[in-house]
Formats: C-alpha cells, structure tokens, sequence
C-alpha cells in the first residue's frame, strides 16, 4: 500500500512498523514473526474500525482514491470476449467513455462507463474520466446497438463529471447529456449500473437510468462535487467537508432515499486494499441484479424505469 489517506495515518505508521520488522532480520525469527502478526492483526481490526464510521467527506477522498479498481479492471476481471467499440459517427472518440460488447457469465452484454486512468499519463488519455460530448453520443449509439440485438447493458460510473470546458460546451454537451439519459428512458432492454467510484451531477446520471442502480459501499453520488457546492454557497471550497455532509452522497444515504437499490459491501480498507476481491463481489451482485430482470418484456423493463425516476422526482413533495 503505497499511498495513504490523511485519516489514515495511525494506520500507516502500523503498516510502516511491519514493514521494517519483516526486512529487519534474515533469519525470520520466530520473535519477529509473532510481533509482525500481532501488529498485522492490530492493523486489521483499526482498519475495520475505522471504515465502519467514515463521514461522507471521508468517503468521497475514499471514492477518489487512485488504486481504486477502474473500468478496465472490472472488465477484465469480468467480461469475456470484450470488443471495444469507438467513436460517435459525428464527431470523433470520446476515451472518457469506454464501451464495447463482451460475454458476462456466458451471455452477451454492452458494458460501458468511465475511464480515469491508472497512471498521469493513462490519466491524460482518458481525460480524468470527464466525458465530452462525443463520448455521450457514443454512449448513445451504443445503447441503440444493444437495443437492436436484445443485448442487455452494464453500465459502470466513475467520473467527477463532464469536461467543463468551452470547447464541449460548443459542441453541445447539454443537449448529448440530455439524450442521453432520454435513450436510457427508452431502452427496451435491461440497463444495470455500478457506481465504482464518483457519480458526479449529469455526468454520470447521463448513463446510469437504469432498472437497478448499484453502488459500492465507499462510492459517492451527488449532483454536484463537494468542492463545487462549497464553492457555489460559501464561495469557499475549504468548506467541502460540509457540502458532503449536506449533500448526502453516500450509498448510505441514498439507499435511504430509496434512490439506488443496492449496496456492494467492499472489502476492510476500501476496494483499493483489495481490487480483485472488490471487482469479484461487484460481478456478483451485477449478475445477480439483471437475473432479477429476466422474464420481463421490452415494455415492461422501459416502463418500470421511467416509473422509477419519476418516483424519485416526488419524494418530499407528499
């Protein structure tokens, strides 16, 4: 584990500790050995502790955290046979927004969501995972093609939000955000969605209307960034801590709110202390979620899923 979260800290000297007694002597004395299991056992339980009661700031650097498993990782870890597919047929090739068709569990699926990158230049690439665009109106065309064949589609969120720059906004990032979401309303064809990390504002809803929405137990899902909420009421962003706090981004506090339908419990210390077993929990539920959809018809998947964010729509209005 190479990079800490400031709460972490009392963790990360443990850790530092184990580390040096387990170089400290060739020999593996059996002193050493018992100590090292003690501390380990320490770390353990202080992690667990620790994680049980975060506070939806705490969450959200959680949620950021760079060796969180990414969509790549998931779908190598869980699609078959994946063929990307790139491009709008307008504009150009969106690396924000990865999508292709694959084999999950032996049946064909669409799966697409966002790409952050693993590393400063990988990062680059995909841009931060913040969409133009062009990778909504790829998204949308790829919707349309597993449509066509009666494909169902995985949808895995991970992003801060669209690009906010001018350029997207010339070439209609409103509108393609806004299409987007109308052809997931219209889907005739089962939609799942995992938020792995961020969902941030109409970024990240643009693909994730869906039949079951899923989160992973130390993502995040709001309209707005902390940072950007802060910004917007107290002209500060120092306030971020309280914006999360207000903003109640949780999975936690959204499956309260009846606005998501599950949560994927991730393993001690966050998805980024253990990315294989995170990724082959998240498969789990995935599978598990669009077998609850099997049996129902086109018109049936659409009109339960505009029925359910129409509901969503009324809470608090009674």
């Amino acid at each position: 584990m190479s990079s800490f979260l400031e709460f972490e800290k009392p963790i990360a000297e443990i850790e530092g500790k184990i580390h040096e007694l387990r170089h400290l002597s060739d020999d593996n004395s059996v002193n050493i050995l018992d100590e090292v299991s003690k501390l380990q056992s320490r770390v353990d339980r202080m992690l667990k502790q620790t994680y049980a009661k975060l506070d939806p700031w705490q969450k959200a650097q959680v949620a950021r955290h760079s060796l969180r498993p990414h969509f790549k990782h998931y779908v190598s870890k869980l699609i078959d046979d994946f063929t990307p597919l790139s491009g709008d047929r307008h504009y150009g090739e969106d690396k924000a927004i990865i999508g292709g068709l694959g084999r999950f569990h032996g049946n064909s699926v669409m799966v697409l969501g966002h790409e952050k990158g693993a590393d400063t230049e990988d990062r680059l690439t995909h841009n931060f995972g913040m969409p133009h665009p062009e990778g909504y109106r790829k998204a949308i065309r790829l919707f349309r093609l597993a449509e066509q064949f009666s494909i169902p589609v995985i949808t895995l969120i991970d992003t801060s939000g669209a690009h906010p720059g001018i350029e997207a906004e010339e070439r209609g990032q409103a509108e393609a955000i806004a299409r987007s979401i109308e052809t997931c309303l219209d889907l005739k064809v089962p939609i799942v969605s995992l938020v792995i990390g961020e969902g941030g504002s109409g970024g990240a809803i643009a693909i994730a209307v869906a039949n079951s929405i899923l989160m992973m137990e130390h993502s995040i899902y709001s309209v707005i960034s902390p940072e950007g909420c802060a910004s917007i009421l107290w002209r500060s962003a120092e306030y971020a801590k309280d914006a999360a706090i207000s903003l109640r981004l949780t999975a936690q506090d959204l499956i309260k709110m009846g606005l998501i339908d599950k949560i994927v419990s991730e393993p001690i210390g966050g998805a980024h202390r253990n990315p294989d077993k995170a990724v082959d929990d998240a498969g789990h539920f995935l599978f598990e979620a669009l077998k609850s959809l099997q049996g129902q018809n086109g018109d049936q998947l659409r009109t339960n899923r505009r029925e359910k964010f129409i509901a969503m729509g009324q809470i608090g209005l009674s």
